[in-house]
């Protein structure tokens, strides 16, 4: 995000002064093929102008004397934005960064192009991580706080680039342009990273989420069979986080390669991942670190499954409600298994799932 460059120049496709320097609006290709459309002055660039970068990114502003200044705008490869306020060529003073998708990433201060001061760190789930950044522009300190998607409930501890040490919970008790404060619990547990493995669901098994506490509840479900569900303790709106889907972590040709048996708690995360709530851990006095396993089944759901970034899970998924949701509701997904027939048995699911789904296109075709 430079603006200032070093290459020779290869090409000039404009107008030129009695020396031969670009003078007026010229496109000017430099040997790295990296390209710049601007305005020049006796060779310097000054007014509007724009880098192409041979990677596909872009930067853009006012030049003077050869430099960026003021209101600059660096755009990626993949569309994402960073865009803040430039002294002679460099990112200086606050700044804001949007992913692809146009959501905030990231706001605070830049110095000579680095992230300095107290700065914000969003997630696309909804959570974000406020803290003084150090000197290598890294979210690490003892007074940093992840903050839940709904805006109050926080870890307040030590990070490390961003990354959870310990923390315990703390309530978010200003909001606005300056500092937020936190008002820590008290008689907090101290929660830490805890990142699952293939063999270790949680360090902490019996150590509930203190947002998911607050938004569910497990008991008798009202599907018939089903066993145990997932309910709502309180009203959620659409697109609010309710849980989250933690587990062991193991690969899909371990899940396609077992019984259909060992697979009811399994969701994958991602091309490779598998999270896994196996048995004894399905069982809440055994594992009640995350409750996303217990959402049952259905055709017609209520929530989805969505990716999170959890502070002390590490990349898991959660469940996410698709519309508004009343207290004591019970909460339900789709589980997505393929539709498409595999063979002579149909789809590739198991035999409850077959069922179910044959009971429910029946009622669907009914006039």
């Amino acid at each position: 995000m430079d603006s200032d460059d070093e290459n020779v120049e290869e090409v000039v496709d404009g107008p030129l002064d009695e020396d031969g320097q670009p003078h007026g609006f010229c496109t000017v290709t430099y040997s790295s093929s990296d390209r710049f459309e601007g305005h020049f002055s006796h060779g310097e660039k000054n007014g509007k102008g724009k880098f192409f970068f041979f990677d596909g990114s872009t930067l853009e502003g006012f030049y003077v004397d050869d430099a960026l200044q003021g209101h600059g705008m660096y755009t990626y490869e993949d569309g994402g934005v960073l865009q803040g306020m430039y002294v002679d060529g460099e990112l200086n003073g606050p700044a804001q960064e949007l992913d692809g998708e146009g959501r905030l990433v990231f706001k605070g201060q830049y110095k000579d192009n680095s992230r300095c001061g107290e700065c914000w760190v969003y997630y696309p789930d909804g959570g974000c991580v406020f803290g003084e950044v150090n000197e290598d522009g890294e979210m690490t300190g003892d007074s940093v706080a992840y903050i839940y998607p709904d805006g109050h409930m926080a870890l307040h501890g030590s990070f490390v680039d961003g990354e959870l040490i310990q923390a315990r919970l703390a309530t978010q008790i200003s909001k606005g342009p300056g500092r937020p404060a936190f008002e820590i619990t008290a008689n907090s547990p101290v929660y830490t990273y805890d990142k699952s493995t293939s063999t270790c669901i949680a360090t902490l098994a019996l150590l509930p989420d203190p947002y998911e506490s607050q938004r569910v509840f497990v008991a008798e479900s009202l599907i018939k069979g089903a066993g145990e569900g997932l309910f709502a303790k309180m009203d959620a709106e659409t697109n609010t986080v309710m849980a989250f889907y933690n587990g062991v972590r193991i690969t899909h040709s371990e899940v396609d390669s077992r019984d259909w048996s060992l697979n009811g708690n399994t969701i994958s995360l991602d091309e490779e991942t598998v999270i896994d709530v196996p048995q004894p851990f399905d069982q809440t006095d055994r594992y009640c670190a995350s409750l996303g396993h217990k959402a049952n089944h259905s055709f017609t759901p209520n929530c989805k499954y969505d990716l999170f970034v959890h502070p002390r899970f590490g990349p898991i998924k959660c469940i996410r409600t698709i519309r508004a949701v009343q207290k004591d509701e019970e909460l339900t997904v789709a589980y997505g298994y393929d539709h498409e027939p595999t063979g002579k048995n149909g789809p590739e699911a198991p035999d409850w799932y077959k069922q179910e789904l044959h009971e429910f296109q029946q009622r669907q075709a009914v006039p």
